[in-house]
């Protein structure tokens, strides 16, 4: 991870955090989720800079 935006996961640390996710359902409703790659920078910063949700 970036020493500047330790929010942002990289490939390798992507990698071992996948294999923890359940895989996603075949069909899903509208509108079309976003990915759990693009999701994960977004929890991880609000957990880092003790954002309220």
């Amino acid at each position: 991870m970036g020493s500047n935006r330790p929010w942002f996961a990289d490939d390798d640390l992507w990698v071992l955090i996948e294999l923890l996710l359940s895989p996603s359902p075949q069909k899903a409703p509208d509108p079309r989720p976003v990915g759990d790659r693009l999701c994960l920078p977004g929890i991880l910063y609000v957990l880092y800079n003790d954002v309220s949700w």
